[in-house]
């Protein structure tokens, strides 16, 4: 390692050093960065939605930061679609997707600046899955309020950022690049996903109901193009679309259900060690499950490092949640009785994750850089005061509280929201035009009813758009 970068290293520990106060308040606050969820599942189970949305509400002041304002909107605009007072979800979640964009394209700007900091210092500008999916719901909750075409807008958008992905965040990893700060090479990874049935299934659906078979048809090939092209994702059978695009003048019902959690960030601790001009990155034995997640980075060049140095710092994990469903199916009764099973065409969490691996390799590399940095900061400040202090003990001391102050500021930020759910299953169903009661039934394990969506009695018309959304958190 350069002289100039061993003391531009020494330079940036006494800068973290500086900033210990508010990196231990930044810890503190992280340890308790989810308190505004405790109890909130059994809520989300019991759909005790307005009590959720009173909890969090009543968080912002205590648990929302400024730069947690994108997770606000989020979280509160989930719980208003589930709910049904769809223009207030519209509000809130059109703030998130105008925060997170004005977010991101300050991060890029400030990325080369910023690099010294821990992301849990700076402004939450969300998940992509997340940027992704609140244009589903605002989709849904246009298609509920009757503004079709405002729907339709919402799943254009998601087209536009899927085909906008790989390049942002390449932009991204060139910024951070220019700073003077990291003699690590940041990059950006890449994603497998480009197009979502789901948005195209919506958008299929739409279309059909303004007769405009043409354009549903287009939807419905993406449809089987993402089957086919994404399978990392798409690793189920195919929803049976055969009459998806065909004139019928019988009634069509259609379902969209949603089940489960989606996905949670946890933190995975990991070590570096140095030898031959290397950095070697291992995870701790608790977290050794996380090896194939690091297998890109577990060996970096790092030429004139000094040898036998140990690093500690973590990572953010994405983890899955899923659902205690194993089959959703759909029941009409008026007379005779339908019962149709419900096929899925989503997996929300398979999203988060792949589009995660795109950001990932930045989030990755820019913490190893730090750590780097500060550890051998950490290292020369060390030295430093064994040279200037007669006393071992107080020197003892002074380099525990140095080794402190590193380690305060390098956790993983946790940063999620809560309410998207695991999986989307879509059923159609044909009848006679007429009065139906109508619901939708959750199972689990060995055929367990888990859960009963009674949507009561329904009139069903032949030139309708008969739509149906339910959900099921568990």
């Amino acid at each position: 390692m350069k002289t100039r970068s061993i003391k531009r290293h020494y330079i940036w520990l006494m800068s973290c050093l500086l900033i210990l106060v508010f990196s231990v308040s930044s810890c503190s606050s992280m340890m308790t960065m989810k308190a505004q969820y405790k109890g909130i599942d059994k809520m989300m189970a019991n759909r005790n939605f307005d009590k959720a949305i009173k909890q969090i509400e009543g968080a912002k002041e205590k648990h929302y930061a400024e730069k947690d304002r994108v997770l606000y909107y989020l979280d509160l605009g989930m719980l208003y679609h589930y709910t049904g007072e769809y223009e207030k979800s519209n509000a809130l979640l059109t703030q998130a997707e105008y925060a997170i964009e004005d977010l991101f394209t300050k991060s890029v700007s400030k990325a080369a600046a910023s690099i010294l900091l821990n992301d849990n210092a700076l402004d939450y500008f969300g998940e992509d899955y997340e940027d992704i999916y609140l244009n589903v719901f605002k989709a849904l909750n246009y298609i509920h309020l009757n503004k079709w075409d405002d729907a339709i807008v919402e799943i254009k958008r998601i087209d536009i950022k899927l085909n906008m992905l790989e390049d942002k965040y390449r932009d991204m990893a060139k910024e951070y690049n220019k700073s003077d700060e990291s003699d690590i090479a940041i990059k950006s990874g890449t994603t497998n996903f480009y197009s979502s049935a789901l948005a195209r299934y919506l958008s299929m659906l739409l279309y059909r109901a303004e007769n405009n078979y043409d354009a549903a048809r287009i939807d419905k090939n993406k449809i089987v193009d993402a089957f086919n092209n994404e399978a990392n994702i798409y690793n189920f059978n195919m929803p049976n679309l055969d009459r998806a695009t065909t004139w019928s003048n019988k009634a069509r019902v259609n379902f969209l259900c949603f089940t489960g959690k989606g996905v949670d960030k946890v933190a995975k601790t990991l070590y570096i060690h140095t030898e031959r001009g290397t950095l070697v990155i291992v995870p701790t034995k608790e977290d050794e499950d996380f090896k194939e997640e690091i297998t890109d980075i577990a060996v970096i060049n790092s030429p004139g490092i000094p040898d036998n140095l140990h690093f500690k710092f973590q990572l953010p994990f994405m983890k899955t949640l899923g659902s205690r469903v194993t089959e959703v199916r759909i029941k009409l009764t008026a007379g005779g009785t339908v019962d149709k099973p419900c096929e899925k065409i989503e997996s929300l969490q398979k999203v988060a994750v792949e589009t995660f691996k795109v950001k990932k390799p930045i989030i990755y590399l820019k913490t190893i850089a730090r750590t780097v940095g500060k550890g051998l900061g950490a290292k020369v400040a060390k030295d430093e005061i064994n040279k200037g202090v007669d006393d071992p003990l107080a020197g003892l001391l002074l380099g525990i509280a140095v080794d402190i102050g590193v380690d305060a500021t390098e956790n993983a930020d946790l940063r999620v929201s809560h309410f998207f759910p695991a999986y989307a299953y879509v059923s159609e169903a044909e009848v006679a035009p007429g009065t139906y009661q109508v619901e939708i039934q959750y199972y689990g394990e060995n055929g367990n009813l888990l859960f009963v969506d009674n949507k009561g009695e329904v009139e069903l018309k032949a030139q309708g758009f008969n739509f149906f959304e339910s959900f099921y958190f568990n």
